[in-house]
Order: C-alpha cells, then sequence, then structure tokens
C-alpha cells in the first residue's frame, strides 16, 4: 500500500497497480479520452481510481459515497448556530467539491494524505474552537488533536476509543443535537448554581441572627430542603427538552468574531516546484500557519497560490516560508526569464534520490532549479535557456536513473 496514493501486487511476475490519476500517470500512460471521463465522474462527485498492469493502463471505474439524506439539513442547522463548517477528505478537489456543493458546506479541504488531516485541525485550531466528526482510522489521529472529537457509531474502534462523543444513531442531525443539548445542560447547571447560592445567601446570614431575627431550626431544615429541591427539579427539566428541534437556535459569538470575512483580503502568488495535489497540500499549510493567512489554495497545474489574509503581510515573509518548504516563489518580473518541464525519472526511491537528481540537473547551464518527487516518478525543471534534453537524459542517467523524456 502506497499512502494516499493507492496499492500495487504482484501477479505473475508482474506488478499491478491501482490508485488515483497522479499514482498510476506515473507507471503508465493515461489516455486523453479516459482523462475526460475521469474529469466528468469528478464533476458528478465520483472519485476515479485507474488501474495498471506494468507499463499498461488495463481500466478505471468510479466509486461514490452516496450522502445520507439527514446531512444537508444538519449542516444548514449548524450553520445557523454561527458554526464554519469544513469538509476534510482525501478526495480529488473536484469530486470533494461536487460533493461539498451537494452538502452545503462552507469551506471543502481536499486532497489531504492520511496524515494530514491532523495537521488541518490543528491550523483550523488557530481560529477558534473545532469539533471533528468522523469514523475512520484516518481520522484518530484528527479526533484527538479536535477540542471536542465526536465518533459515528457505525465507524471503527479506532476512532470511537479516540473521540469524546460517540453517536450511536450514526446520523449527522445528531451533531447538532448535541451541541443543543450540551448548551441546555450548560444553561442548567448556571441556574442551579444561581439557586443554590441564593437561598445560601439570604438563609445564612438569617439563620446568624441578622437584624435580630432567630430563626427556627425547622424553618431552616424546610428551607434547606427546598432549595435541593429546586435544584433536582430543575435538572430534570432536561428530561422535557426537545434536542432536535431547531427553532430556537442562537449563534455562537466568537471574542475573535472582528477578522470576518468582510475583512479579509484576496492575494495571489506564484510558486514553482508544485508537482500534485500533495506538493499543493505542502504549500497551503505552510501559508496557513503565517498570521494573518486565513485560508490558502493552491493549484499545481497553473503554479497559483489564493491567499484570503487579515493583514499585510511582507513578500519577504512569503517567500521564506515557500523556500523552507522546499519550493520556489515566482515574482512578476522572473516569469519572462524561465519556463518549465516535468520529466519521468523512474529509480527514484527516497528523498536521498531526489537530493541527487536535483543536484545533477542544477549544474547544467541554463537550469535555474530542479525539483524531484520520487513517490510520483516525477521532475519538475526550470529553465533560464533551451537546455538540450540529451544533456538531461546523461545527467540523470549518470547518476543510476531512468530517464523517460518529457511528460505529456
Amino acid at each position: 500500500m502506497v499512502a494516499g496514493n493507492g496499492l500495487q501486487a504482484q501477479i505473475q511476475n508482474k506488478t499491478v497497480y491501482g490508485g488515483n490519476r497522479n499514482y498510476i500517470s506515473s507507471f503508465a500512460a493515461i489516455p486523453d479520452g479516459v482523462l475526460q471521463q475521469a474529469q466528468k465522474y469528478a464533476e458528478e462527485g465520483k472519485t476515479p481510481l485507474f488501474f495498471a498492469k506494468g507499463k499498461e493502463l488495463q481500466g478505471m471505474i468510479a466509486v461514490a459515497d452516496t450522502i445520507k439524506d439527514d446531512s444537508p439539513q444538519a449542516i444548514s442547522e449548524l450553520q445557523n448556530m454561527g458554526i464554519h463548517v469544513v469538509m476534510l477528505t482525501g478526495d480529488n478537489e473536484k469530486t470533494a467539491n461536487a460533493i461539498g456543493k451537494q452538502a452545503g458546506v462552507d469551506e471543502v479541504i481536499a486532497g489531504v494524505l492520511p496524515d494530514g488531516k491532523e495537521a488541518v485541525i490543528r491550523n483550523l485550531q488557530k481560529k477558534g474552537k473545532t469539533a471533528m466528526v468522523g469514523d475512520g482510522i484516518n481520522d484518530a489521529p484528527a479526533l484527538t488533536r479536535a477540542d471536542t472529537g465526536i465518533a459515528i457509531g457505525a465507524g471503527t474502534d479506532v476512532a470511537i476509543d479516540s473521540a469524546d462523543i460517540v453517536l450511536m444513531n450514526s446520523k449527522l442531525s445528531d451533531v447538532s443535537a448535541a451541541i443543543r443539548l450540551s448548551r441546555k445542560t450548560l444553561k442548567n447547571i448556571h441556574e442551579n448554581l444561581f439557586w443554590a447560592f441564593f437561598y445560601n445567601l439570604i438563609c445564612i446570614p438569617l439563620a446568624a441572627g441578622l437584624f435580630k431575627w432567630k430563626m427556627n431550626p425547622m424553618v431552616g431544615a424546610a428551607a434547606m430542603s427546598l432549595s435541593s429541591f429546586t435544584v433536582c427539579m430543575n435538572a430534570l427539566r432536561l428530561n422535557l427538552f426537545n434536542i432536535h428541534d431547531s427553532s430556537k437556535d442562537k449563534k455562537i459569538h466568537f471574542k475573535n468574531e472582528e477578522t470576518s470575512a468582510e475583512q479579509t483580503e484576496k492575494a495571489v502568488i506564484h510558486v514553482d516546484g508544485m508537482m500534485c495535489e500533495h506538493c499543493e497540500s505542502v504549500v497551503q499549510k505552510a501559508l496557513e500557519g503565517i498570521k494573518g493567512v486565513q485560508s490558502a489554495k493552491a493549484d499545481h497545474t497553473t503554479g497559483i497560490v489564493e491567499m484570503m489574509i487579515t493583514e499585510k503581510i511582507p513578500a519577504e515573509r512569503i517567500d521564506e516560508v515557500i523556500t523552507k518548504a522546499g519550493y520556489k516563489p515566482v515574482h512578476e518580473e522572473q516569469k519572462h526569464i524561465s519556463h518549465t518541464k516535468e520529466y519521468v525519472v523512474e529509480g527514484m526511491m527516497c528523498e536521498h534520490c531526489e537530493a541527487t537528481v536535483k543536484r545533477a540537473l542544477e549544474e547544467l547551464d541554463g537550469v535555474e532549479e530542479a525539483f524531484a518527487d520520487h513517490n510520483v516518478n516525477q521532475v519538475r525543471v526550470s529553465f533560464s535557456k533551451d537546455v538540450d534534453e540529451t544533456l538531461i537524459q546523461q545527467a540523470i542517467e549518470n547518476k543510476g536513473y531512468t530517464f523517460k523524456g518529457e511528460r505529456k
């Protein structure tokens, strides 16, 4: 298993692969017709999965999770409470956006690898309290990291053990019901504390002889009993509370509401070196770690990153973060002097291999920068002038790797 990408196995001395587009395209060429059909499936909310045997594409299937009937209503109720609803998924962006649109969520974060959900939750916690709803093994770290972890009752044992709350009916509408019940319980506790202190505040001074009035011990005992009776009866009123009644829902008011959507600005930057959805995720997380960056959305096909910011951020700070993440910020004045090509290179197995290929290519005259990714057998090279492909092939093969030419 290749985490976040797919599977591979051996059948009759041949390797077979199954997984997402980026993973399979590193082994086999995918025809344009198949890619167009895959895009159509993705836009319908289905996830296309590709299969290859050796270097030959065997076929594609599309799978989809159906949205439960109560999910759109449950999400609407959460939004009416003032809660920002985020859909966090490992699916590709087109599929995720299609499902997110059907469900009506506020934000979609797609292409998240299994070990990335916890990091996304940690980043969201910078903006306020978080609650995570999940049911799978991959959700367990995020459920633990969130301020409140909520597991679906039909989910895995690991997810249930990691959560603070378990929804026994496995319905998303129970999330809003749990919030209503928690609010009502907290209000009930405050009322009980008020009545307990109210009785003591009045009766204790009287029992002590205030105003020269002596309280009969029988009256004091009755008052104490009445206090306990009032608190118990008020608590039992929770049995009459309808947790699914959304007519009286009120919005949560956060202390940091001054950073509202109206006060955010959109900033666009260009980043070189992004080659896949994983690269997009790395860049997004790096930028969202900057104070003042509310969210970031990267597109490796265009090299464009869109950010929603709440304050002015120095360009040097953005460049520093992107560079530290392993990518290259491209400024407007640099665009006319460089161009980029992607090559397929097989044989890279680790980060050390990536570094070896990178150094070999950057020693060539005209190569501005090179970025290698062994997960997808891909090398992206930025040129300041034309370089003979034979020199590129020779530099790679001299280091013991196989050059397969430019990625189409």
